[in-house]
């Protein structure tokens, strides 16, 4: 796997994304025929977290993942009041239990864990990957791609609408977490909110497809300018990472 790693790293992450999507549709799948939501998925999601960050650690690539010491100017980027503002987004419709107590709390510790695998993978193994090619080209597609990642939920059942709905403000947030990324240099603040909305979504309760719009398009508007106010922040500061190039 390292040395698969060393020699192809696009590739590398294309695979992961692959292996990654395949694993838990396919675990939800199951889960759903056994009769009880997420059985399945949260087991397989915690061994995947639990390798996954054991990898990244035992290759000393903590630091070029964002997963060391976080060090970031949090007054000074105002990181916390946006995304405490996104987390909340699967509230603003109002909150229920959805689910029995067992099947709410593997729907919770399969999305903590999942906060952590998509982060990692997309932000992480992909993004940098492309970075190889240009900062804003790797921006553009790695956000993209976790959008259209979402269309996998058609397969498990979730409707249209909604699938679509989800991959245009799930664009926007990854947009949003790869800049966060980039200008941070920490994936932490990303896969904790990220962790919080998927998490959250357990407890959401399912109003009409006018609120669901409202709240999708409030999620893209404000992904998206606390975005641009992050690069806007920091253009000139002399970072070679910057979306300029």
């Amino acid at each position: 796997m390292t040395r698969f790693y060393q020699k192809k790293e696009l590739a590398f992450a294309i695979v992961w994304i692959v292996l990654y999507v395949f694993l838990l549709s396919a675990a939800d799948q199951l889960s759903a025929a056994l009769g009880c939501a997420k059985i399945v998925t949260a087991p397989l999601c915690v061994v995947l977290t639990v390798f996954l960050f054991g990898w990244i650690k035992q290759n000393d690539l903590t630091e070029k993942y964002g997963l060391g010491k976080v060090t970031i100017d949090f007054k000074k980027y105002l990181y916390f009041l946006p995304l405490v503002l996104i987390a909340s987004t699967n509230l603003w419709r109002g909150v229920t239990l959805n689910m029995s107590v067992l099947e709410s709390a593997l729907y919770v510790v399969s999305m903590l864990c999942v906060g952590f695998l998509e982060e990692v993978i997309f932000r992480g193994f992909l993004f940098k990957a492309l970075c190889r090619d240009g900062v804003k080209k790797a921006v553009v597609i790695s956000s993209l791609t976790f959008g259209i990642g979402h269309i996998v939920n058609l397969l498990n059942g979730a409707e249209l609408f909604s699938t679509l709905l989800q991959i245009c403000y799930a664009a926007a947030v990854g947009f949003l977490f790869t800049i966060i990324f980039l200008r941070s240099k920490s994936l932490i603040p990303c896969i904790l909110t990220h962790s919080a909305i998927n998490s959250l979504s357990t407890f959401a309760f399912q109003g009409s497809k006018t609120l669901e719009m409202i709240a999708a398009a409030g999620l893209t508007v404000v992904s998206v300018l606390y975005a641009l106010w992050i690069e806007k922040t920091d253009r000139g500061s002399g970072d070679t990472d910057s979306l300029q190039k």
